[in-house]
């Protein structure tokens, strides 16, 4: 058995492949592998033609982010003791996959690690996924060292510890392979968005930890399937926020939910007056798809360990005002 795969996953990415997937080569020491989630473009004939060194795995159908490393990471079972699941717009730097699996060796306690992620467009700040580590409040709003909401700090060596945090980017993550498939996978309902937010939820229910591992570092585009503004991004992670709080919380869902609820339909009475009646829909279809959804989702119903103390992002943000994780 091999000690690490880098797996990449590619829909229609005939123009972000050539861009980002040379670092790769150059940069990395593992065996690299493209999973194609049914491209319509000629993503795959560029991958044969100009990287014969990387394998492919084509799948007959677009499963969505989850779903498609769930069916790809099926022909790979037993083959590698780690994955590092890596997104196609990534740009990598020397070292950066071998310090996250040698991180990950010397950490048995941890199930999965993220390198430190910055933003290929403006390289001296930190990316909005994932950053310098992700954590989780109390309303299942995802905020990272380094991001908070909308508000994204640089990079001045502020982060550069390396610790337990509650989640680890799907930009970039290493991975223990068994334990990704005793967990299940990524949670194929989710589509896409907030799937390794859940993974990694589940993997700490059962008394594993996530980390982070500043010295590697690697720089993400961000925004090639979907921009942070996109509705339809808008719509799958109010969904999913929604699946995965009601999945692994023991108890409170919903009060959580109408919490939520109230925030939620307040920004989008904001958006239909700015005009863009759109995401306005877009929230009100996450609360129905998710009202639709919520009895299919399996159920961990157990408490997780939390990284930090309760706290409510919206509040620290928009009430009192705190930018920075560091003001936290």
């Amino acid at each position: 058995m091999r000690s690490c795969a880098i797996v990449i996953l590619n829909f229609n990415g005939a123009e972000v492949l050539p861009k980002f997937l040379p670092s790769v080569v150059q940069n990395s020491q593992f065996d690299i592998w493209v999973i194609d989630n049914a491209s319509e473009d000629k993503s795959v004939d560029f991958l044969k033609s100009n990287f014969p060194q990387v394998q492919r795995i084509v799948l007959d159908n677009n499963f969505g982010f989850a779903g498609g490393y769930n069916e790809g990471l099926q022909e790979l079972k037993g083959k590698y003791q780690n994955y590092i699941l890596l997104n196609s717009d990534v740009e990598v730097t020397p070292e950066w996959d071998s310090l996250l699996i040698a991180w990950l060796d010397s950490q048995p306690k941890y199930a999965s690690v993220q390198p430190k992620i910055l933003s290929y467009q403006n390289r001296d700040s930190f990316d909005y996924a994932g950053a310098a580590g992700g954590f989780l409040d109390s309303l299942g709003y995802p905020y990272c060292r380094g991001r908070i909401w909308e508000t994204i700090e640089k990079d001045q060596g502020q982060y550069n510890q390396d610790l337990e945090v509650d989640w680890t980017s799907g930009a970039c993550m290493a991975i223990r392979a068994e334990l990704f498939y005793e967990a299940g996978g990524f949670d194929s309902q989710f589509f896409a968005h907030m799937e390794e937010i859940d993974l990694c939820w589940r993997l700490r229910t059962e008394g594993w930890k996530m980390g982070f591992h500043s010295r590697s570092v690697v720089y993400h585009f961000g925004g090639a399937t979907l921009s942070r503004s996109n509705p339809g991004k808008l719509h799958l992670n109010i969904r999913n926020s929604l699946l995965m709080l009601h999945k692994n919380l023991r108890s409170g869902f919903w009060s959580r939910f109408v919490v939520k609820a109230f925030l939620e339909f307040v920004a989008a009475i904001k958006y239909r007056m700015s005009g863009d009646a759109e995401s306005a829909r877009a929230i009100q279809k996450g609360y129905s798809d998710f009202l639709t959804m919520r009895e299919k989702a399996s159920s961990t119903k157990k408490s997780a360990k939390s990284s930090g103390p309760a706290r409510i992002i919206f509040m620290d943000y928009f009430l009192r005002g705190k930018r920075s994780f560091l003001e936290l």
